[in-house]
């Protein structure tokens, strides 16, 4: 005979803590995360349903099986993570647990999930981000985000962290970790704030100064010649 656990009816959504890569559709119309492990070839919304990632035709989480949406109880546990070299360009995700789900020592395996918060870390020379720039890799018809400053994003294809929260819509809050510009948080459909504001001018003004530099370089060029 095998015991089972008694049946939780929380008042509220449990919450959890995970870590993804933020997406950009093609087009640039929508933005989602993908998972770093399990899944990982499957981006999805802020609001979404797990689906078996072995085709089976069962509802996630089955027991028998390891499909559904994963995450880890304690933010610390989540945010170590983030210090592996494969890691390093996630974000931290903050979420509510929805529908189904198995708890587990260490967190939950379920059905549904919203995304709360996305905690954006630092660039890679190590100043506040600003934007989420294309990282050189994504998923068919996906373009996979990495933080980047002012002074590091070029020409790259990037959102602000204002436009992947309302891209990604459904209040999603995007913060840039240790940023003081991004301390309030942003929410989708909400107007921009000074911090936003002050980020995007940044950008504005970081474009502005490459496109001066590649024009200077054209004109020593053409002297040159």
């Amino acid at each position: 005979m095998r015991l089972r656990l008694p049946a939780e009816r929380p008042t509220e959504p449990p919450a959890g803590y995970k870590i993804a890569h933020p997406m950009l559709s093609q087009d640039g119309t929508r933005a989602g995360f993908t998972g770093v492990s399990l899944g990982g070839a499957l981006p999805y919304g802020v609001l979404d349903d797990a689906s078996c990632v072995y085709g089976r035709r069962h509802r996630p989480p089955a027991r028998l099986c390891d499909c559904g949406f994963h995450c880890v109880h304690e933010r610390e546990v989540a945010e170590a993570l983030l210090c592996t070299a494969e890691h390093r360009s996630a974000v931290l995700l903050e979420v509510s647990v929805l529908g189904a789900y198995i708890r587990f020592e260490r967190g939950f395996r379920y059905a549904r999930q919203r995304v709360r918060t996305a905690t954006v870390g630092p660039c890679a020379c190590g100043a506040p981000a600003v934007v989420l720039a294309d990282s050189g890799w994504g998923r068919p018809g996906w373009r996979a985000l990495a933080a980047a400053c002012a002074g590091c994003v070029r020409a790259r294809a990037s959102v602000s962290l204002a436009g992947f929260a309302r891209l990604a819509g459904h209040g999603l809050r995007v913060i840039a970790a240790g940023a003081e510009a991004a301390r309030g948080r942003v929410a989708a459909g909400e107007s921009l704030g000074v911090p936003e504001l002050v980020a995007e001018a940044a950008l504005l003004q970081a474009r502005l100064d490459w496109f001066q530099s590649q024009l200077a370089r054209l004109g020593e060029r053409g002297e040159q010649g």
